[in-house]
């Protein structure tokens, strides 16, 4: 006859869990174990916890998934806060039941295991041959957050901390699995380009001669354009709150985006008249001027051209395309606008201004001189292959 387990204990999917309320609290959470004995000592050892809690005054036990709600919501308004909502979604199945001081290497490692292979628990997020070790530190990275919050600034009715140590989370090695940025050379912005649908090659173009990001170019604004007379041109300013794909996005290093117009100018110029709002819409605007922005220029009309790009470099070259270009991402024309300007002998403090990148020196504060430098400095990357600065790109041959 099979023996009884104490009330309050189940099993689910081979772990024990309890359901019980104690002392007018209900306690639910996992066990971590499958063996019987092992739950009803852990289950035991919890409820003498919240005895002596309640009687002595003891910290309460919290669960990871107290700590994980009450980030979502102090950190609601988060630009990032949506993409931090889906990898705890993921983690929950995981470590959602675990007190806090329960969470270590060894309780996420079903987690980056399911993840590498492309499992979930949460039923969301699920991927084909596994995600990207650097998107599982993401997820561990927002554990780490939460659990510093846990130990350093959330405390309890008896202003103790909710956490009294956090443990060393491992993150993934990157080194062996991290892709390289392709910078473009001439050559292969030719074949790419020509394989690119009309949209998308215009927004290329200018996304290779503006340094912007995939978003700052889809959602890019005519509002956001500023005149400036004495140089007979005109230039972007993007706000630091700019939504990008989410509405509270922003820019990504929360200052304004100075974008000057070197051959991106003639783009630019095309796009005239196309829609009141958007530079690049998607569709033509009816009487209700209903056309949108593109969403994202990583489609599948990317994907297909650049596979059609890497077989033409192989009828011309007579032999395999570089991995990088065969798989170009959109990010890899802002590489390329940077390492042009860097073999144009640009200075890094201009290149930093150029490709919008955090610099404490640069200000949306500039005289139309100084404006003029930048402008300069970035036309001497939009000439043609034949003119433009020699960029050499070091790979190395499979041996």
């Amino acid at each position: 006859m099979a023996r009884k387990t104490i009330t309050g204990l189940y099993l689910r999917n081979g772990i024990w869990h309890v359901d019980k309320v104690y002392r007018g609290q209900r306690i639910r959470e996992s066990t971590g174990t499958g063996h019987q004995k092992e739950a009803e000592q852990y289950l035991i050892h919890r409820l003498e916890k919240l005895r002596q809690q309640q009687v002595y005054g003891l910290r309460r036990i919290r669960t990871w998934r107290e700590a994980a709600t009450r980030y979502l919501v102090e950190f609601r308004d988060q630009p990032s806060i949506e993409l931090t909502a889906l990898y705890l979604e993921q983690l929950d199945p995981y470590i959602g039941d675990l007190p806090l001081d329960h969470i270590d290497d060894e309780s996420l490692a079903p987690y980056v295991k399911d993840r590498l292979a492309g499992r979930s628990r949460s039923g969301s997020g699920g991927r084909r041959g596994g995600v990207k070790p650097r998107t599982i530190n993401i997820a561990l990275e927002r554990v780490i957050r939460v659990l510093n919050l846990c130990a350093r600034k959330w405390r309890d009715e008896a202003r103790r901390p909710w956490l009294d140590t956090v443990p060393m989370i491992t993150r993934l090695d990157l080194k062996r699995s991290t892709r390289q940025p392709h910078p473009l050379s001439w050559d292969e912005q030719s074949l790419l380009f020509a394989e690119l649908p009309d949209h998308l090659r215009r927004m290329a173009l200018y996304k290779v001669n503006s340094g912007c990001r995939e978003q700052e170019v889809c959602k890019l604004r005519w509002d956001w354009e500023i005149p400036v007379p004495e140089l007979e041109t005109s230039v972007f300013l993007i706000p630091a709150d700019f939504g990008g794909r989410h509405e509270a996005s922003g820019v990504k290093n929360g200052d304004e985006r100075l974008v000057v117009l070197n051959r991106a100018k003639s783009v630019v110029e095309g796009q005239r008249g196309l829609h009141p709002i958007w530079v690049f819409p998607y569709g033509k605007p009816d009487e209700n001027d209903d056309a949108t922005p593109v969403h994202r220029m990583n489609d599948s009309a990317w994907k297909k051209a650049r596979k059609r790009a890497a077989a033409k470099y192989q009828e011309r070259f007579k032999r395999p395309a570089p991995t990088g270009f065969a798989s170009i991402r959109i990010h890899d024309l802002k590489h390329t606008f940077g390492r042009r300007l860097r073999a144009a002998g640009v200075t890094e403090e201009d290149r930093k201004a150029l490709l919008g990148h955090k610099n404490g020196s640069i200000t949306s504060h500039y005289s139309a001189a100084e404006l003029g430098k930048l402008i300069d400095e970035a036309n001497r990357i939009s000439a043609t292959d034949a003119r433009g600065p020699a960029l050499t790109i070091l790979r190395r041959t499979a041996g």
